[in-house]
């Protein structure tokens, strides 16, 4: 027999097996003989009291030994089967090239980016240099802007498709368990980029193809259906399906669909900056404590106020994190944040940004939004002067319209420059940040603090650009055999959801063959 209660835990007891059959011979009023064994299926953090507790979703085993679960996918051997383009090596475009194995067809993956290996060089320039190399950076590479921004799991895109099945293909290429019970699930940026090579080495094992340095330059339309894509501007390859999974810092192919009049959409996007904190701030706060428990991970917060018309939310929130200059091209500021596994830096960082609608920025042409991004981007860069050096200032100096005299220590490794952000910020971003800022104080407390640096800028959450398509067949309107995949789509906004959407593309593509 078989059945699944809640019970929960102080935090010291969560790896205490004795304690846990106890808790649930307890709830099931059974001796605790009869419990053979039992499993974990979700756990979390409830913070809401100030007695921190775990609650945990378990499937008991009464008088019964549990089966083993075998999950072992046997990918087939694809090499002579019918190609499938995917254009991008991010979560979206593995995902797609497993299903499409799993579909018996060929994924031949086409990177602008180097392998991992041969990034990391290009990333230790940005970080010790300020120097980016436009085809090689935390955007673009083996893995895409996930490998080096984090490893979050979590998503709400449980409708979209089945989460358990990109959180497992994760584990099966070396992942820790956790991930598959945690409520937020998180690998880590050290992690990463090894389980991002194994899944490589699946695809090509089964006989899929891997191009890196490789840039889609020209895609090939007859009579409104796909033939194929230019690479570097001399070679094609020809096949009837390309996905497009780009990413949506990919602005070159935004610009290469409108030049060809491919059909293509401005899209509302959110702008604001990384705000930083000391982590044992947020630890305290959270956990209602001075000194956070070692049995206790680091704390994270989602914070969301609305300000007249405009919401001003926290995004990609990283305890124990990193802000790092994520910029493509070159004279331009983007931040972003990560965190290692272990998540023990000593800074909590956040997007914290403003909601951009169509209204804000006039006009009819589809790159309006990308365009008014790319401006604010360079806008940062003069204002901090040169080789990636972000502008930033203090949290109540910002909301005071106060030049910080100094800034506080942070992780941001090109350097901060001690500006007034206002005039970088657009002003119906600088006054809605100004007033949600203290509002956020009042749910968390000494988060409205002059300790907190914000730096600017965050641009990057997601597409200013939507590529439309067919809600049946994923397809474009326009272009049989095109399908827009994920964030650079417009349909995706995470590591997860991406690889839900990549997949669901290379099925979209398996029910026209």
């Amino acid at each position: 027999m078989q059945k699944e209660i809640e019970i929960t835990l102080l935090p010291n007891q969560v790896e205490q097996t004795e304690v846990i059959n106890q808790k649930l011979a307890e709830a099931l009023k059974l001796p605790e003989n009869r419990i053979k064994a039992y499993q974990i299926l979700k756990r979390s953090i409830d913070a809401r009291s100030r007695k921190v507790i775990f609650r945990l979703q378990i499937k008991v085993f009464i008088d019964e030994d549990p089966v083993p679960e075998i999950h072992n996918v046997k990918y087939q051997n694809v090499r002579n089967s019918k190609p499938v383009l995917i254009i991008g090596a991010g979560p979206a475009g593995l995902f797609a090239a497993l299903q499409c194995i799993e579909n018996g067809l060929k994924p031949i993956i086409i990177e602008r980016g180097k392998d991992v290996k041969q990034r990391r060089r290009d990333l230790a320039a940005i970080n010790k240099e300020g120097v980016v190399n436009t085809e090689s950076n935390y955007c673009y590479g083996e893995g895409g802007a996930g490998t080096y921004s984090d490893g979050k799991l979590y998503t709400r895109s449980n409708k979209r498709g089945d989460i358990n099945k990109v959180l497992q293909v994760f584990v099966d290429h070396g992942a820790e368990q956790d991930i598959l019970i945690d409520a937020r699930p998180h690998i880590g940026t050290n992690k990463l980029p090894q389980i991002i090579t194994s899944i490589k080495d699946t695809i090509l094992n089964a006989g899929g193809e891997v191009m890196f340095d490789s840039q889609m330059t020209d895609i090939l339309i007859d009579f409104g259906k796909i033939k194929g894509v230019e690479i570097n501007f001399e070679d094609k390859l020809y096949a009837d399906h390309i996905i497009l999974a780009t990413g949506h810092s990919a602005r070159d192919v935004y610009e290469l669909l409108n030049k060809k009049n491919i059909l293509i959409e401005a899209k509302p996007f959110a702008l604001g900056v990384r705000i930083e904190h000391p982590q044992e701030i947020i630890d305290s706060a959270q956990y209602h404590c001075d000194i956070r428990s070692e049995f206790l991970p680091p704390a994270y917060y989602s914070l969301v106020e609305q300000v007249g018309p405009r919401g001003v939310f926290s995004f990609c929130m990283c305890p124990g994190g990193i802000i790092a200059p994520c910029a493509t091209g070159e004279n331009e500021i983007v931040v972003n944040g990560w965190s290692p596994s272990k998540r023990n830096n000593p800074f909590a960082n956040s997007g914290t940004v403003v909601q951009v609608t169509l209204d804000d920025v006039q006009g009819y042409d589809p790159l309006r939004m990308l365009n008014f991004q790319s401006e604010i981007e360079k806008l940062a860069f003069e204002a901090g002067g040169g080789n990636l050096v972000a502008p930033a200032q203090r949290m109540m100096d910002f909301v005071n319209n106060k030049l910080s005299l100094d800034l506080p220590k942070n992780s941001y490794l090109p350097g901060t420059k001690s500006v007034m952000l206002d005039n970088i910020l657009p002003d119906f971003v600088s006054e809605s940040l100004k007033a949600a800022l203290p509002l956020f104080g009042k749910k968390i407390r000494g988060y409205y603090t002059n300790e907190a640096i914000l730096v600017g800028v965050e641009s990057r959450t997601s597409s200013p650009v939507r590529i439309p398509r067919n809600k049946e067949t994923f397809q474009h309107p326009q272009v049989g055999g095109l399908y827009p995949c994920a964030e650079g789509a417009g349909y995706a906004g995470g590591i997860v959801s991406a690889a839900i959407d990549g997949i669901n593309c290379a099925n979209a593509i398996l029910a026209t063959s």
